[in-house]
């Protein structure tokens, strides 16, 4: 199975492909989309437009997205949670069901603790992930997003073997 994770960001939205056979992830590919453009308008539009190229590149079969939570700055809130809805939408428009994390989870499942600072998080990516050269600290966040819902899904998938077990 094909993950993606996307990590987003309205100048800056990290994605992150790998592949998962059993309990073995390797990774794929992984880039940073950067919008263009002063108008907001525009730039989601871009947003939008490289990441469908993205998907229909890697052809992921299941994606995941990090919930964002800025307090500081309303209006920024709001434009983020903008481009988190592109970064929502374009999996959903190919297909594919979407799980959502908070970015404790993400750090939980992939460093061990839920408050691990970047340079945690890419050091643990790379571990996870041996080879890989990371786009950036977006992309590495966007790895690592990829990297819990395959967790999610590992789990998910032994829950309803267990439970299918249990039934027969």
């Amino acid at each position: 199975m094909r993950v993606i994770g996307i990590d987003p960001g309205l100048r800056n939205l990290g994605w992150g492909v790998i592949e998962m056979a059993g309990s073995r992830l390797t990774h794929v590919a992984n880039g940073i989309i950067h919008s263009e453009g002063q108008d907001l308008a525009l730039r989601l539009c871009s947003l939008h437009t490289a990441l469908t190229a993205v998907i229909a590149r890697h052809a992921p079969d299941a994606a995941a997205v990090e919930q964002t939570f800025v307090n500081k700055d309303a209006v920024a809130t709001l434009k983020l949670g903008q481009a988190r809805g592109i970064a929502l939408l374009v999996p959903a428009q190919a297909g594919l069901s979407v799980g959502e994390y908070a970015p404790n989870a993400v750090k939980k499942a992939v460093v061990g603790v839920g408050h691990a600072d970047k340079g945690q998080i890419q050091h643990m990516v790379r571990f996870q992930l041996p080879g890989v050269d990371l786009a950036g600290p977006d992309a590495a966040d966007a790895l690592a997003v990829a990297i819990c819902h395959a967790h999610h899904l590992q789990s998910a998938g032994r829950m309803a073997a267990a439970m299918k077990g249990k039934v027969a």
